[in-house]
């Protein structure tokens, strides 16, 4: 399905679960690479940004969360970048729909702020890519949250609890920064000037776009990075704690097994089927059970001596 914003000579194509009659139209009336194409038929693919003579096409990486709201998932955003056009192709990350509709809304409307974004498709791109570091700021934030709250609740919660909320927001974690890693190098290459562009630098500067794109998408990944070692601290603590746990309650069963040992062994001495010398005597079931007393008690004062040392 095509979808088409026109605003004077600038075009937005969005191009959602596009059919072979569409690949068609784009290696036809655009001319684009063919590799460009198979990368657009293709899934996985790795951010980058390819350079021609009239065009460029990006491929970038964005996070959102699952149906669920609990796992990180990542989409896919193509671009085909030119002079007076802007192709988003394929199932791109939702802000891109949500962006382009309320475009399409707003310049109905006469929007004057809609129609200096649309002037040209360098702004048009920022103001897209921009969209999407603000909804990717939103979730790495949400997820700063849950380290937070694992920060909190680790001493509060039960264990099972702990341990899924750690294993979950790790794995975000790390999809995040393997995500934000290779795409740095991607946006390096607005802010340092290896991307042109298409507007008259006289007339805009937008190296200070591009470069403010970059400082944001930083500032994320630091945070990942920082986020990722909370939460390996975190993990160990929390690890150190349940070791802790687990010893105490080692220490009081092997207290009581301590305790309990001797007295088995004596009444399972006496509890024998044979006739012992004292059997018709009546006192000799005090003498035994206060031995047994004397015993257990001699054991306890024993083991908290040890214990207070």
């Amino acid at each position: 399905m095509i979808e088409k914003i026109q605003y004077q000579s600038l075009q937005w194509l969005d191009i959602t679960n596009p059919s072979e009659d569409d690949y068609r139209m784009l290696l036809d009336e655009y001319h684009f690479h063919p590799l460009d194409i198979e990368d657009c038929r293709g899934t996985n693919q790795r951010p980058k940004i390819d350079e021609y003579d009239d065009y460029y096409f990006l491929i970038l990486h964005f996070p959102y969360f699952d149906k669920g709201n609990k796992f990180i998932r990542i989409r896919e955003v193509k671009i085909f970048w030119g002079r007076d056009y802007i192709i988003t192709v394929g199932k791109a990350h939702w802000v891109v729909k949500k962006f382009f509709d309320e475009i399409n809304d707003d310049l109905a409307e006469g929007d004057e702020d809609t129609q200096q974004m649309m002037a040209t498709s360098d702004q048009l791109l920022y103001h897209i890519l921009n969209r999407l570091m603000l909804e990717t700021n939103t979730l790495v934030q949400r997820v700063g949250s849950e380290v937070d709250l694992i920060n909190y609740d680790i001493f509060n919660r039960r264990a099972r609890s702990i341990i899924e909320q750690i294993s979950v927001t790790r794995r975000n974690v790390i999809l995040l920064n393997t995500t934000f890693r290779p795409q740095l190098r991607v946006l390096h290459m607005f802010e340092s000037g290896g991307i042109k562009g298409f507007v008259d630098p006289e007339l805009i500067d937008m190296e200070d776009y591009w470069g403010n794109i970059l400082d944001q998408y930083q500032k994320m990944f630091d945070s990942i990075e920082d986020y990722g070692e909370l939460i390996e601290g975190l993990s160990q603590t929390f690890d150190s704690l349940l070791t802790n746990r687990t010893n105490e309650i080692m220490r009081v069963l092997t207290y009581f097994n301590t305790v309990m040992l001797p007295l088995t062994l004596v009444t399972g001495f006496f509890g024998m089927n044979v006739d012992f010398p004292f059997t018709p005597n009546t006192v000799a079931f005090w003498v035994i059970l206060g031995s047994l007393v004397l015993i257990s008690g001699g054991i306890v004062l024993y083991l908290r001596r040890i214990n207070n040392r």
